[in-house]
């Protein structure tokens, strides 16, 4: 049988190829030897998203842990990772498991976990479940019935969007967003965050709320080129603030402005670093993956919050987040968790965090955009993710480590970050990185300037210098 690796998050491959009912037995095995390993009175909460087998892979799963003696809190319908990660910690449960490929494209499927403490769980004991995955299937699947656990009390059906509806009324002034005269737009991508947004905001503009596991095809990451028909509705409205997409497993977040014009993940933490430390009073270290704007980490400096870059993966934002006095925790990809929430990357929670600070201030989002660039200057930022022959991305990676790029066209490169891929300083205003996907055949290229014209040059020079303009 295939071999199975977690990757930056989780364990990902293309529905009845790799993942297959076997292949998740196998992980689920590994799982449940961990977690009796690990714990005295072992128990998991488990769901999946709205992707092709998710039900299937569930029970799956479930007839493995319960065949180990371990208690399952199974989730009722589908849900979103950060409703796992709650349910975790509110069920005070050992372990979370989530059938997702998160922002995958429709042919694939996951298997994500989720510690104790409400976040991706470590690195480090993700690779100890990793090393007791078994090269075949070790549980006879058809021997153990669902429903006759459920009737033992083995297995518990329990309601995770409820739960999650119940946390967001009691933490955000829904009254205060209703009531401000402000018309907000959401585009769920066919994901997970569907139900509970038409429940929270029944009044509000939807756009691809319906279940359709094929994502038209599409993979349900909210980058710009995936959300044009998002923009659009919102362009052609001219009555709506703001629009907020996610993912499909709801945990990253998309937004745009009144104009349609999309505001990536940069500008969302620093909106949300100066909400909460401003206008709400709240302080607490400042954590970001290396591909992330360097403004963040000077806007913490500038008033003297700790900080600290990590690599890409939200794991390692979450391990800090579940020790220590963390204000937010960010990356570049969508991945966004703040203070008295769970240490988990949460695209609805965030976007109702910012639909609060708008209708509260009075103030649209460009008008808070502009309030930030008064902070750090003004910059655009632009993302190329290179489809490439492994070959290729292989030898490109070893110049970076190398250090054999020295410039990028006329862009000469003061100095390199290689905390996580490389990240080429050009100057005091412009950065050029280049990293491999941790979990796709992809090599992404990230740019920053002060203008987007600025951005979209570094990326071409970037390529041609590389070989692959």
């Amino acid at each position: 049988m295939s071999d199975i690796k977690f990757g930056t998050d989780g364990w990902r491959a293309i529905i009845a190829k790799d993942f297959t009912v076997a292949n998740v037995s196998r992980v689920a095995y590994a799982t449940a030897e961990w977690t009796v390993k690990n714990f005295k009175k072992p128990s998991i909460v488990i769901g999946h998203d709205c992707r092709f087998g998710g039900k299937l892979f569930v029970e799956t799963a479930v007839k493995v842990f319960v065949s180990k003696g371990i208690k399952v809190h199974m989730a009722e319908n589908f849900i979103s990772t950060p409703m796992i990660s709650l349910g975790v910690k509110e069920l005070k449960a050992s372990l979370g498991v989530v059938i997702t490929a998160s922002h995958n494209p429709p042919d694939y499927n996951g298997y994500k976990l989720k510690g104790a403490f409400g976040g991706p769980l470590s690195t480090e004991k993700v690779e100890e479940v990793e090393s007791l995955i078994p090269s075949e299937d070790k549980i006879y699947l058809n021997q153990i019935d669902i429903e006759n656990q459920i009737a033992k009390g083995n297995v518990k059906i329990i309601d995770l969007e409820k739960m999650y509806i119940d946390r967001v009324k009691s933490s955000f002034d829904l009254e205060a967003i209703k009531n401000s005269g402000l018309n907000f737009a959401y585009d769920a991508m066919f994901g997970a965050g569907q139900n509970v947004m038409k429940k929270l905001f029944p009044e509000m503009t939807f756009l691809h709320c319906d279940h359709n596991p094929s994502f038209n095809n599409q993979a349900p990451e909210p980058i710009d080129k995936n959300l044009r028909e998002f923009s659009k509705l919102i362009e052609k409205s001219e009555n709506i603030a703001a629009g907020l997409a996610t993912d499909g497993d709801a945990d990253r977040i998309g937004l745009y402005n009144s104009k349609g014009e999309f505001i990536d993940s940069h500008h969302i933490i620093l909106l949300l670093l100066l909400y909460l430390y401003k206008y709400k009073n709240m302080s607490g270290k400042v954590v970001v993956a290396a591909s992330t704007t360097p403004r963040v980490v000077k806007l913490a400096e500038k008033w003297g919050l700790e900080n600290d870059t990590v690599k890409v993966g939200f794991k390692y934002i979450a391990s800090q987040m579940a020790t220590e006095d963390v204000l937010i925790g960010g990356e570049e990809s969508g991945g966004i968790a703040i203070k008295g929430h769970i240490p988990e990357r949460d695209g609805i929670w965030m976007g109702l965090v910012l639909f609060e600070y708008m209708a509260k201030s009075g103030k649209t989002l460009d008008e808070l955009i502009a309030e930030v660039y008064e902070l750090v200057g003004e910059f655009k930022y632009c993302r190329d993710d290179l489809h490439l022959n492994e070959e290729l991305k292989n030898s490109i990676v070893k110049k970076c480590k190398k250090d054999e790029f020295k410039s990028f066209g006329d862009y000469k490169v003061e100095k390199t970050d290689k905390t996580d891929g490389f990240k080429f300083i050009l100057n005091e205003d412009e950065w050029l990185m280049i990293r491999p996907s941790g979990t796709e055949p992809v090599l992404r290229c990230y740019a920053e300037s002060k203008n987007l014209e600025g951005a979209q040059a570094i990326l071409k020079a970037c390529k041609a210098t590389i070989g692959v303009a």
